[in-house]
């Protein structure tokens, strides 16, 4: 009798495993673009952790702001010291979800344009972003592409005057992502 009911517990944390489809990546790329009439700047951060649950439409990402990489070092030394003061603001977190999941097909390949809504949290405040993205599927693997606008001002983030016309007020943001496991 216990081995039966043992089998049947085996049975049902299987099938809760095959049905709840979580996808995640320690490694997926958000990087931000600041474009101006005296120079562009453009960092990257490879180490972003993001989960995905197609069940719900459930999208989180967090990353540490240190991670972001400029081509130039004083440029990175600047960012983390003087504006997004990553020793005080440590991370960078988005909790929200795709609004219409009824519009991906995760058992069949294509690119599905989705609305997501959540709440981003930057320097220490946190701001309702909505967009919109690209989910890819192909060959059974799941990815996510974004492109959206932040207005530095709205996270508190302030520029010197004397390097103010070297950084626009609204950054690009760029999410790559590819959930490169299950859960």
């Amino acid at each position: 009798m216990k081995q039966i009911l043992f089998s049947v517990a085996i049975l049902f944390a299987l099938t809760g495993t095959v049905n709840a489809q979580k996808y995640f990546t320690k490694n997926g790329n958000i990087s931000f673009f600041s474009k101006t009439s005296m120079e562009n700047i453009k960092a990257d951060n490879n180490q972003v952790m993001a989960v995905l649950n197609t069940q719900n439409g459930d999208l989180q990402f967090s990353l540490l702001i240190k991670s972001f990489h400029f081509e130039k070092a004083l440029m990175e030394e600047h960012f983390n010291e003087n504006y997004m003061e990553s020793e005080k603001f440590p991370k960078a977190t988005f909790k929200g979800n795709i609004t219409d999941m009824s519009r991906v097909s995760f058992t069949t390949d294509g690119v599905y344009t989705v609305p997501v809504s959540g709440d981003m949290t930057l320097h220490g405040v946190t701001k309702k972003i909505t967009t919109t993205g690209n989910i890819t599927v192909k060959g059974g693997k799941v990815s996510a592409v974004s492109k959206f606008l932040i207005r530095i001002a709205d996270y508190n983030i302030t520029i010197p005057s004397v390097v103010k016309d070297n950084i626009a007020e609204s950054i690009e943001v760029s999410i790559n992502t590819s959930f490169d496991q299950k859960m």
